[in-house]
């Protein structure tokens, strides 16, 4: 589903972010790619030895070149890499990116359960001065459940139960990921309206925070 661009003058550009080892044919986020015009990868490299800060340059690099708004949609180490980009550049509230999609995040500290994941330690947090979901399963061998909850807590994202599908990736066996999608367009619609309320009260709007995004039907 293409996302209808209420208030931005350009639709935002998807940016996918992999995580080690870099997203097969059959991910969902590769997928993405093929299925939408509106989505294109960041090429990190060094995808099976992976390196903080040559990651977080690759990242800034790209997000620079975008001549539109973006959103960042990540799957596993590529959500440390999203924390550890705006901790160390400090993208502030004027940055280009204006949401992100973190999917399964992995323990990157003492109990990661591949230590290459250790790179990217200590646990950023830092919290994300942009709208943001963090979707975690609740049998992801690489996070429990309530350690993703603590990294939502951190990064001040609005934390989803995407159920009992591993490591949410090829090997789930999800496809396209619908509920993902379904999770985008939530952030999106979220980010292109803000403040509806106001149309309908005197009182000046609330500052929102990730956890005011609705999480009901499509919008249509």
């Amino acid at each position: 589903m293409t996302f209808p661009a209420k208030s931005f003058r350009q639709a935002p550009l998807i940016l996918t972010v992999p995580g080690l080892g870099n997203s097969g044919p059959t991910h969902w986020q590769s997928i993405w790619e093929r299925e939408r015009s509106d989505c294109r990868r960041v090429e990190l490299g060094m995808w099976d030895r992976p390196h903080r800060n040559t990651w977080v340059n690759k990242l800034n690099s790209a997000i620079a070149e975008a001549d539109r708004p973006v959103v960042l949609v990540a799957h596993s180490l590529g959500c440390h890499a999203v924390a550890w980009w705006n901790a160390l550049e400090q993208p502030g509230e004027n940055s280009k990116v204006v949401g992100a999609l973190l999917v399964a995040p992995p323990v990157v500290e003492g109990s990661a359960l591949d230590s290459r994941l250790t790179q990217f330690a200590p646990l950023v947090r830092e919290r994300l001065p942009f709208p943001s979901i963090l979707a975690t399963s609740q049998d992801d061998p690489y996070v429990s459940f309530g350690h993703a909850r603590k990294m939502a807590r951190a990064w001040g994202s609005r934390l989803v139960d995407a159920g009992w599908v591993g490591h949410i990736n090829a090997s789930s066996g999800i496809a396209n990921w619908p509920f993902g999608l379904h999770l985008l367009n939530r952030l999106l619609w979220f980010i292109a309206d803000p403040y509806p309320m106001a149309l309908y009260s005197q009182e000046p709007p609330r500052p929102r925070s990730s956890q005011d995004i609705s999480l009901g039907p499509d919008p249509v």
